[in-house]
C-alpha cells in the first residue's frame, strides 16, 4: 500500500488574520517541498480546504490557497466543513481508491484540523506521520504557537489506543519512497 500527503487549511482567509501563524513562510516553504517529494515518488498530494458561510465561502479569495503554495496538476482537492478532514467529505474515498493506508499530515491549524484528522485518520485504520515542523497556528493567550505545536508533537505520537501509529518528524526527514 501507499501514502499520500495530507495538506490541510492553508488558506489565504485563514492566514489573514492576526496575529500571523507562526513561522508561517517556513511553513510553507516545508509544505512545498514536502509536496514536490511526494509527487517525485508518486504519492497522491491531497489539498483540503475549509469552508463556511463567511470568509471562508466557497470559491472566494479568503477560502483560496495561500499564493506561495504550489500545486500541480493531478493534485487532489477536498472541501470540508469541520476540523475533520473525513467527517462528510469524500477523502476516505480517495485514499481507498489509491490504496492509500499511510498518511503525512501537516498545515492548519495545528490545535483543530490538524489534531482532530490525525486523530480521525488513526481511529480509522491510517498510520499517521505528522511532518513536526509543517504544520501551524496562532498564539492564544494560554500559550504561543511554538508550544502549541510542541505540545501536539509530542502528545499525539502518545496515543496508542487507536491502533496505527502516530509518529511526529521533522519534513526534511520525510520520504515518501518507503512505507512511513
Amino acid at each position: 500500500m501507499g501514502a499520500a500527503l495530507l495538506i490541510i487549511d492553508m488558506q489565504r482567509g485563514l492566514f489573514g488574520e492576526m496575529p500571523e501563524p507562526w513561522e508561517a513562510e517556513q511553513v510553507v516553504t516545508r509544505i512545498n517541498t514536502l509536496a514536490a517529494r511526494a509527487r517525485a515518488a508518486g504519492a497522491p498530494v491531497i489539498w483540503v480546504q475549509h469552508e463556511n458561510n463567511g470568509i471562508l465561502s466557497h470559491r472566494s479569495e479568503g477560502w483560496e490557497l495561500l499564493g506561495d503554495l504550489v500545486t500541480a496538476a493531478g493534485d487532489l482537492f477536498v472541501r470540508k466543513t469541520t476540523p475533520d478532514s473525513f467527517l462528510r467529505t469524500d477523502l476516505e474515498d480517495l485514499l481507498t481508491a489509491r490504496g492509500i493506508d499511510d498518511l503525512v499530515v501537516c498545515g492548519y491549524a495545528t490545535e483543530f484540523c490538524v489534531d482532530t484528522t490525525a486523530r480521525r485518520a488513526a481511529a480509522l485504520g491510517y498510520s499517521v506521520l505528522i511532518a513536526s515542523d509543517a504544520h501551524t497556528t496562532q498564539d492564544k493567550p494560554h500559550a504561543t504557537a511554538d508550544q502549541i505545536r510542541a505540545h501536539h508533537n509530542a502528545t499525539l505520537p502518545e496515543i496508542a489506543s487507536f491502533g496505527p501509529r502516530i509518529e511526529a518528524i521533522p519534513s526534511g526527514e520525510i520520504s515518501f519512497d518507503v512505507r512511513v
